[in-house]
């Protein structure tokens, strides 16, 4: 067990280490040329929902970007479990694998990829207080213009950009459009809409993630008997929304309580997608769920 001072682990280079480890140098590829994907996963309350989805997931993308990842999804779920079991039981963690280029000039060296897994501490969004959202100025891109099919670092800098100005705004996040103009998802979670009592949700298109937690909460609500549409939305629509919520993998399920000047109510579907979802993940087996995105 960890000293409790200690809020942050690294495996990398087949040791553990402790705090703010290094892990690039001037020269590396990915330093300067943006060649890194990562995924992030969760455990809270002795639980750790879909790691395995996760781990598999952050194969994809490096593969997605031509690297040659040094292990396997299965040798990263050992790890991630191993870091796991170095924290309290309860705590609320961050699991964050992660593949990147050493070398190459543009193009990479894929057998140059380097691995590294991080585990810190981070407690999850108070779901009673929600957040607020506006529409932002900034898009996502569609496949031709960046590697959307793989979680990858280089697509975070304008949903960084979209969430300042949101804040600058006076909101806590931001809507993103695809590059026509319908809605894609928020800077780092896809969006929930719901209307007289159906769910409906952008249709994935390439030009944001499926996320794991996205495809988990729409399995749990259609077996429960909530239809859910996954379609074009239009901006427009989610001023005329009873409730509107996250999923994804930092907060899982949270309310918007605000959409630019509208108030919102914390709604029963809401709550019930959240119930729904920490059932499953404090269950003894998790359900198969797609391994998309």
């Amino acid at each position: 067990m960890l000293d409790d001072t200690v809020t942050s682990i690294c495996y990398y280079n087949g040791t553990w280490g402790t705090g703010e480890v290094p892990l690039m140098t001037s020269a590396t590829n990915a330093a300067w040329l943006a060649n890194s994907v990562f995924d992030g996963a969760r455990a809270f309350e002795g639980v750790a929902p879909d790691l395995d989805l996760h781990c598999q997931r952050s194969i994809r993308s490096a593969e997605g970007l031509l690297m040659k990842p040094p292990v396997s999804a299965e040798r990263v779920l050992a790890l991630a479990r191993e870091g796991i079991a170095k924290f309290p039981a309860d705590a609320a963690l961050y699991i964050r694998p992660m593949f990147w280029a050493e070398t190459g000039l543009v193009a990479i060296d894929p057998d140059s990829t380097r691995f590294a897994l991080v585990i810190h501490t981070s407690p999850l969004p108070d779901p009673a207080r929600g957040f607020s959202l506006c529409l932002s100025p900034y898009r996502r891109c569609s496949p031709d213009q960046a590697p959307t099919h793989a979680k990858a670092a280089c697509l975070y800098p304008m949903a960084g950009m979209a969430i300042a100005d949101a804040k600058r705004r006076g909101f806590d996040n931001a809507v993103m459009c695809d590059p026509i103009g319908n809605v894609a998802e928020l800077t780092a979670q896809n969006l929930m809409m719901v209307k007289d009592g159906a769910v409906h949700t952008p249709v994935p298109n390439g030009t944001f993630l499926d996320g794991i937690t996205r495809q988990r909460v729409i399995g749990l609500l259609e077996k429960d008997g909530i239809a859910v549409h996954q379609r074009t939305i239009r901006p427009g629509e989610l001023h005329q929304a009873d409730e509107l919520f996250s999923t994804g993998n930092h907060g899982k399920v949270v309310p918007c309580v605000r959409y630019e000047a509208r108030e919102l109510a914390i709604g029963p579907v809401y709550r019930r997608a959240r119930e729904l979802y920490w059932a499953f993940a404090h269950s003894q087996v998790a359900e198969p769920v797609a391994a998309r995105g």
